[in-house]
């Protein structure tokens, strides 16, 4: 008899997610390497020994009844879950982690980050050819869902954290750096012909541009907006750079990645009233110990980590090395 503990199995949890990721059982099949008729009986058999339908028979796309999309997010948890084990089976028998997850804040420069990514797989542990054999995944959050994916458990490393909080049990921090930010609006915005301090009662008058907060479960944060003031927002901070060179909002900007369209005259930088903001951010990292060392316990991909963001040359370079100028020395 089959049974529901015969049939959830992780490649049944596998097909799932290729399912609602293709989003029809033509495509899933395609990247599975089965005929339709193949992966249609697959889901018959996992509806048969659940005893409920997973899949909306009335719709032409593969369309998930409530069943199906509490079998799919469960199964997503289950599959990161048995990711996790199998990386700390590794890391016991190696010392080098199956996957590293980085969760690092869209106000840090993506140019450091892939050179860093570039010098980690270049590494030749214990004579390898082929790189340590870590699997790097990076996650581009915003505001609290840096933050979030870490201590959800989501994220191994997360870089661009606020360091004004209490850390958990089992999250360590260090010190990244401040990040300046300025007031920038295009040069034909109605703000940029203003030369005096623009109070908030003119501000008002003008939309502002924001980017959305990742965060799914912590409070979302809203950061240097009005009460009642219009508000377009967007997705990333080079979107919000985007939107305000396009003259369609004004706001604050992180002063390394305005700088470049200032000196080219894209943007142009106005006094407000309020005081510019200055964010001091920092790196976190979860270490799986309430006590102990800085190190101690943790993987070797996550220990390289550690070591290159301990170089003041790299921890000022992923705040202000966004148009590829300054040089990344590495160890």
């Amino acid at each position: 008899m089959t049974t529901a503990r015969n049939v959830l199995t992780p490649e049944a949890l596998s097909m799932m997610e290729v399912i609602g990721r293709t989003g029809s059982f033509a495509a899933a099949a395609r990247e599975l390497g089965k005929v339709p008729s193949a992966l249609t009986y697959n889901v018959r058999q996992l509806e048969d020994a659940l005893d409920v339908l997973l899949f909306d028979r009335g719709s032409r796309q593969a369309r998930f009844t409530a069943a199906g999309e509490e079998l799919l997010n469960e199964g997503l948890r289950l599959l990161e879950q048995m990711e996790a084990v199998a990386s700390r089976v590794k890391r016991v028998a190696t010392g080098w982690e199956t996957q590293l997850t980085l969760a690092v804040d869209g106000v840090i420069s993506r140019l450091t980050v892939f050179e860093l990514c570039e010098a980690f797989y270049a590494l030749q542990p214990d004579g390898a050819q082929s790189g340590p054999g870590t699997r790097l995944r990076l996650r581009t959050e915003v505001l609290a869902g840096t933050w979030e994916a870490l201590v959800r458990g989501q994220a191994d490393l997360a870089i661009g954290v606020g360091i004004e909080r209490t850390l958990p049990v089992g999250i360590q921090m260090q010190p990244l750096g401040a990040l300046p930010f300025v007031f920038a609006v295009a040069p034909h915005h109605p703000l940029a012909q203003i030369d005096g301090v623009i109070d908030d009662t003119e501000l008002l008058r003008h939309r502002a541009v924001a980017v959305a907060d990742s965060a799914q479960h912590f409070a979302p944060l809203t950061v240097n907006l009005l009460p009642g003031q219009d508000v377009l927002t967007v997705a990333s901070m080079q979107a919000k750079i985007e939107a305000q060179i396009r003259c369609m909002g004004c706001g604050f900007i992180p002063e390394p990645l305005a700088r470049e369209h200032i000196a080219a005259g894209r943007l142009v930088v106005r006094q407000v009233q309020r005081p510019a903001p200055v964010a001091r951010m920092g790196y976190a990292w979860r270490t799986g110990q309430a006590h102990g060392s800085r190190h101690a316990g943790l993987g070797e991909a996550l220990k390289w980590w550690l070591a290159q963001l301990e170089s003041p040359a790299t921890r000022l370079a992923l705040l202000e090395r966004h148009s590829g100028l300054m040089q990344l020395g590495l160890d």
